[in-house]
């Protein structure tokens, strides 16, 4: 049985967090929205993680997604930025939480995998597909690509995809293995 409904996909960040919202019916994509939520680094660290917790609430209140999916965490060379991701990143979890979204989580080689064919694409592939298999009419934003990139993985069976990951496969080079 497929599943058929509205997907938010999210692309946390603490400066911006892009979201997407894609519909699937059968086999077929429909994009419904997508833009970016901005912070002001003018603002301390809780204002900002307010706005991101705000803001999601607000997607969610306009597009009324059935389900959602987000972006993991990757290390980054700076422990401080990974660690302020990963507190934009609850905020942005928090928010779909309360919604009582249920939350799919997907590693960028996964999303890469779902939407570009490998997992080291470039960000410009996954911009070009995503516009792609959506029938835009231009490029969406970086940040929102991505997030809609969240949503297509999710929506081509992503969660079978995060079950294989856990059953001892792992993914190597960009593919699951």
């Amino acid at each position: 049985m497929s599943f058929s409904g509205r997907i938010l996909g999210i692309d946390p960040g603490l400066r911006v967090t892009g979201f997407g919202v894609i519909e699937k019916r059968g086999s077929q994509l429909i994009y419904i929205g997508s833009g970016c939520i901005k912070t002001l680094q003018a603002d301390g660290l809780p204002q900002r993680l307010k706005t991101i917790l705000d803001g999601i609430g607000e997607v969610v209140a306009t597009y009324r997604p059935d389900q959602s999916a987000i972006e993991k965490v990757f290390v980054n060379v700076n422990p401080q930025s990974t660690l302020l991701l990963g507190q934009a990143r609850g905020a942005a979890i928090s928010a779909l939480v309360l919604a009582g979204l249920p939350v799919a989580e997907y590693t960028a080689l996964q999303l890469k995998q779902a939407v570009v064919g490998h997992g080291k694409a470039a960000k410009q592939q996954v911009v070009h597909m995503v516009r792609r298999l959506l029938a835009l009419s231009g490029d969406p934003g970086a940040d929102a690509a991505d997030a809609l990139a969240c949503a297509i993985c999710h929506a081509h069976g992503g969660q079978a995809m995060g079950a294989l990951a856990t059953q001892g496969l792992h993914v190597r080079k960009g593919r699951l293995t």
